[in-house]
């Protein structure tokens, strides 16, 4: 029998990624149904999404002539809510995806297991469903800022390349650890905030590269599945080529496209939780490294027993 995994445990780097691989491997049959069930609404809200920005940009590229400007912005009409539709989406998806992991983390320290019940993560997650919300509010307006900025250290040669990178990569650390702190110690949002930051900077590079080599190696893993439609798509493209369909026109050519579309939207929704989980397990080794609670515990223990 597979032995279940301390998360709150005192690890270096090295161990903090091989324990969150192996978390995520006896988890991922529970984790993936429950992120099934609770994203279902969204596959299908990520299929109109798609739809309407499938339609609309073969639309612009179907009617792009003088003689179908009508046709041409009704498509772009369709592009824009597509457009719309999928920002709505993604903060949508954001709030439930982040919250969904840092649940099903949290539940999991409390009463370990390998079939986390579904019921008690989503009741953890509505009963905080306010604050996860204006975190996540905040989190998306600080990253607009953090992005202006690294875009302007990216124009520094060498260095600034460098600057950009490790500024993402601290920005998604600090809002991951501040997440989690404002759901398993119930603080309130700005408190979290600060306890991340406490966190963050503490153990920095351990935070960093952890979230650097799990990041590389999720992409890695995120860009073989995306490859599977891909290599679809790139099959019926050539074969649309070889026989001169023109695909602006074809129905086929739109539901294919659209099916697509809908499957990259639903693969990213699942990365953003799988970022979540990743900074999920990083957070109990950090609070334990700091604080020592589970040593202490241990300690109490021993010293009621003699």
């Amino acid at each position: 029998m597979q032995q279940l995994i301390k998360l709150k445990v005192k690890r270096d780097i090295g161990d903090t990624i091989t324990t969150y691989f192996e978390f995520f491997k006896q988890n991922l049959k529970n984790f993936v149904n429950i992120f099934i069930r609770y994203n279902g609404i969204f596959l299908i809200g990520f299929l109109g999404v798609s739809y309407l920005m499938v339609t609309g940009f073969m639309g612009s590229v179907g009617g792009s002539t003088m003689y179908n400007e009508a046709a041409t912005d009704t498509a772009n009409l369709y592009f824009g809510l597509g457009i719309i539709g999928f920002l709505f989406l993604f903060f949508c998806t954001a709030i439930l995806n982040y919250s969904l992991a840092a649940s099903y983390a949290i539940t999991y320290e409390a009463h370990p297991t390998k079939d986390v019940d579904k019921k008690n993560v989503w009741h953890f997650i509505f009963d905080r469903i306010g604050s996860i919300a204006l975190f996540v509010f905040l989190a998306v307006s600080m990253f607009v800022i953090v992005f202006i900025v690294g875009m302007v250290l990216s124009f520094i040669p060498v260095l600034g390349t460098f600057a950009y990178y490790l500024l993402q990569i601290g920005f998604i650390t600090w809002m991951g650890l501040s997440f989690m702190a404002m759901l398993y110690e119930k603080r309130d949002v700005i408190n979290a905030l600060g306890e991340g930051w406490t966190l963050l900077f503490t153990h920095f590079w351990k935070a960093v590269l952890v979230n650097l080599v799990v990041g590389i190696l999720i992409s890695v893993l995120m860009l073989v599945v995306y490859m599977i439609p891909g290599i679809l798509l790139g099959i019926y493209l050539f074969h649309s080529s070889e026989t001169g369909v023109e695909l602006e026109q074809s129905a086929v050519a739109k539901i294919i496209f659209t099916i697509a579309g809908a499957i990259f939207l639903m693969v990213a929704s699942f990365n953003q939780s799988m970022s979540q989980l990743t900074n999920s397990v990083l957070y109990f080794s950090l609070h334990e490294e700091t604080y020592n609670e589970e040593a202490r515990k241990r300690i109490e223990e021993i010293g009621a027993g003699e």
